[in-house]
């Protein structure tokens, strides 16, 4: 009997320490809906959980949540794209610095009947403009992520205050492929980012119609949670995979996905 109690902790003993071993081994990443749903996570964490035996377990929702999620200490890392907003994130303290790792653009989409006539255009806040002079119908993703800022940025740019109150601007409050969704079923205009749109298959009627501004650009960073302010964050794994990130096996794994042959991110890591 007592050597069946022996048993029984030594077991425990060690079930208890490959639970730690495997806890340790493993981080939360809280990031965009773009970066999940255009297929990126599914190319660059492979090759990154072989390489380190870490197991990255994504959340993917609006910037602002991705932010939220960091600042409770629910994640050890954030990968967004609001540069204001992730560096208030650091001057708020969650974060000791913010590290750039790639970009792509934004895009105009809307109906090839294009009743705001804005096809072809370059410049964004006008293409905005006459939408909302023709009061033709734009889709919102209204959930306070890096593309809905980047969209209020734009509205302001072109001196227009837009609300929910206004029956032509549609707020979904969702993520990207739901909100292009519902500018497909209504042929409505949209801004994404060209990722998401490169995956997206339910297009019906919509296409691309302003591309191209300056204003367009659409730069991702990273941010590992600080550990002063929540000592739960994995900061060695953690670092392991912002080491990694913007390293040149990182950088050319980013490099590399494509859709359709089209490249879909660019990494810049300085």
């Amino acid at each position: 009997m007592k050597y069946l109690r022996i048993q029984f902790f030594s077991i425990f003993f060690l079930l208890t320490l490959v639970s730690q071993a495997y806890a340790q081994k493993s981080i939360v990443l809280s990031s965009t809906t773009s970066t999940e749903q255009s297929g990126l996570f599914g190319h660059i964490l492979p090759p990154f959980e072989k390489k380190t035996g870490i197991q990255v377990k994504v959340v993917a929702v609006g910037t602002g949540q991705a932010l939220d999620i960091g600042r409770r200490g629910d994640a050890d890392i954030v990968f967004v794209h609001d540069k204001v907003a992730e560096e208030k994130f650091v001057a708020d303290g969650f974060a000791d610095k913010r590290i750039e790792v790639m970009y792509n653009d934004f895009i105009l989409l809307g109906p090839k009947s294009d009743p705001a006539k804005v096809a072809g255009g370059k410049d964004i806040q006008a293409a905005l403009k006459k939408i909302a002079d023709s009061k033709s119908t734009f889709v919102s993703r209204g959930d306070k992520s890096g593309t809905h800022a980047a969209e209020l940025r734009y509205w302001k740019g072109a001196d227009i205050t837009v609300s929910s109150s206004q029956p032509w601007y549609k707020e979904t409050g969702s993520g990207m492929g739901p909100a292009l969704n519902t500018a497909s079923g209504m042929n409505g205009y949209i801004l994404s980012d060209r990722a998401t749109w490169l995956t997206f298959k339910n297009r019906g009627d919509l296409t691309i119609l302003v591309q191209g501004d300056p204003k367009l650009f659409n730069q991702y960073g990273v941010m590992l949670v600080s550990s002063a302010k929540h000592p739960t964050v994995k900061k060695a794994e953690g670092q392991a995979f912002i080491d990694w990130l913007i390293s040149k096996e990182g950088q050319d794994t980013i490099a590399s996905y494509k859709v359709a042959g089209e490249q879909s991110f660019f990494p810049n890591a300085k």
